[in-house]
């Protein structure tokens, strides 16, 4: 018997993974949370085999709930269930502990692949991701097309609440760093990515992610 947690803010969403998963894995018990306060509650009382996150959640803590998940469950197998661009953050939350990434615009045998290939070999990568790997180590010498790949984990996270109209002391508390650090990391955003502004950032982000 698996125990399986899918974290999604999508009521629709929610329904049409979960029968994936039953698909995938007859003996299953699942738990669904649609925010991550609920999600956090429910790691720290149930035993979990997986946890499927959404990392774009209302009140969700970007890259720090990976850590905060691990704290109350540190063998839990964490599978990254977004719609954000996988060839952007997947390398990112790869490198700080998630178990695998499978973007949302998947087909239905690639989300039940990604469920099972997590539980066979304990890591799930698409091919999309593992061709970027590859084109990454077999040239050096050749810089990253998008910018966004140029980001830090921390200046993503920054990014995407800046994004989302956030103001600095907003982004502080969230991210639990001081405004200074804040500013320090949107004007770094601001500078690899040519933008005066956050509407010109958000201008350059959209138009970025439509050429990528």
């Amino acid at each position: 018997m698996k125990h399986i947690l899918l974290i999604d803010d999508h009521p629709v969403v929610r329904l049409a993974t979960i029968v994936i998963i039953r698909d995938a894995l007859p003996a299953v018990t699942s738990w669904e949370a649609e925010n991550f306060s609920d999600a956090v509650r429910i790691v720290a009382s149930q035993h979990l085999d997986l946890v499927l996150l959404d990392i774009n959640l209302p009140d969700g803590e970007g890259f720090q709930m990976i850590e905060k998940i691990r704290r109350y469950q540190p063998d839990v197998l964490i599978l990254i269930f977004s719609g954000v661009d996988e060839e952007i953050y997947a390398a990112h939350y790869l490198r700080i502990g998630a178990d695998g990434f499978i973007s949302k615009n998947s087909s239905t045998p690639e989300i039940r692949a990604a469920i099972l290939a997590v539980f066979e070999d304990g890591r799930y990568i698409s091919k999309q991701v593992q061709q970027l790997f590859l084109q990454t180590h077999k040239s050096q010498e050749k810089p990253r097309t998008n910018p966004l790949a140029a980001l830090s984990q921390r200046e993503l996270e920054v990014m995407d609440l800046l994004l989302e109209g956030k103001w600095t002391k907003e982004i502080a508390t969230s991210l639990n760093i001081s405004g200074s650090s804040v500013s320090t990391y949107k004007a770094r955003i601001f500078e690899k990515l040519g933008v005066a502004t956050v509407i010109e950032l958000y201008q350059r982000v959209m138009t970025l992610r439509r050429a990528f």
